[in-house]
């Protein structure tokens, strides 16, 4: 099992669109009780590898509660970037 941050980050190698929620919910039943797991340090963790050029933002919307709702998406560049570095 890899780290948490090195999954969320395998996760986009296929190149779809994902936000965070949808990032939690993909990973949620082997690290759901993981203490990063929290939504504001995954936002911090998705941040982070958005000003590393891992992932960029590819749009944003508001959900049916008026809250923001980033996505986040790796081009090619970015892909093979993370596959150099998670194995």
């Amino acid at each position: 099992m890899r780290p948490l941050f090195q999954e969320v980050l395998h996760l986009f190698t296929d190149g779809k669109e994902r936000s965070r929620q949808m990032v939690q919910d993909e990973l949620r039943a082997d690290y759901g009780n993981f203490r990063f797991f929290k939504d504001k340090k995954m936002d911090e963790a998705l941040h982070t590898a958005m000003s590393n050029g891992l992932i960029g933002e590819s749009r944003y919307e508001l959900d049916e509660n008026g809250n923001l709702v980033m996505y986040y998406q790796s081009d090619q560049d970015m892909i093979d970037l993370i596959n150099s570095w998670v194995k």
